[in-house]
């Protein structure tokens, strides 16, 4: 469902994404995890068609990002960690603004629109203008606009910022219960978050891939926490130091 082949990305004599390969699978939720200035922001702009690759290439629910991107937006549904909204307008107005953009059936809008908000916990503020809301609510406003017409992709940047616990756990279960529906890339730096919610992880340092496993491995061998931070330079490896 999304598949990436020596995807790279440079700015100037800076290579932000190096020869990128890897391959999410339909109804998996995946966590894309690295340090700061790893690169995961520059790959989710690339398969959101939001950044052209320097060379390579990805493809999302099949097609490509570089040739095909109408279609790959049709596809996806995308929350980056800022999401941009339009403040003045209501939370019902917006998601239906949304959905003329992605141009979704107007049989059905209505009932999928309620459906949306119920799920992300928006039912009661479908009048509410966006900037009156709180950080944690537009934090839902950009989950729900990424839902709009009922995406297979969903590419979400830290989903839980500004989360109050009561919500981040109704999010959790949400994202939860795309298993086997919708392939998610979650990109997060709450580690505990991801152990969660993920069935794998993928790790980037300085812009390549450096791990690609299944979580449960990785709890067999110290967890997440000690994993990432030996691959990125965090945790020492030899035996003299970890003595």
């Amino acid at each position: 469902m999304i598949e990436t082949v020596g995807l790279t990305r440079t700015f100037g004599d800076i290579v932000a994404v190096d020869g990128l390969d890897l391959r999410i699978e339909a109804g998996e939720i995946v966590g894309f995890l690295g340090p700061n200035g790893a690169g995961k922001t520059t790959t989710m702009r690339m398969l959101t068609c939001t950044m052209p690759p320097s060379s390579g290439t990805a493809k999302v629910a099949g097609f490509d990002v570089a040739t095909e991107s109408l279609a790959v937006r049709r596809h996806i549904g995308f929350m980056p960690e800022h999401v941009s909204l339009y403040t003045d307008l209501s939370v019902l107005t917006l998601l239906r603004y949304v959905a003329e953009l992605k141009d979704v059936p107007r049989p059905g809008l209505d009932d999928h629109l309620e459906e949306v908000m119920a799920n992300t916990g928006l039912s009661d503020m479908r009048e509410r203008r966006v900037g009156h809301l709180s950080k944690g609510y537009r934090q839902r406003v950009g989950l729900a606009q990424a839902l709009v017409g009922d995406p297979a992709v969903l590419i979400l940047d830290e989903p839980a910022a500004g989360l109050d616990p009561h919500q981040n756990v109704e999010i959790r279960e949400l994202i939860r219960g795309f298993r086997g529906k919708r392939t998610v890339l979650l990109s997060s730096h709450i580690l505990g978050e991801v152990e969660k919610v993920c069935d794998r992880v993928l790790i980037l340092d300085r812009g390549r891939l450096v791990s690609a496993e299944e979580l449960k491995r990785l709890r067999e061998h110290g967890g997440l926490e000690a994993a990432f931070l030996t691959l990125t330079g965090g945790l020492p490896t030899t035996p003299e130091a970890e003595a």
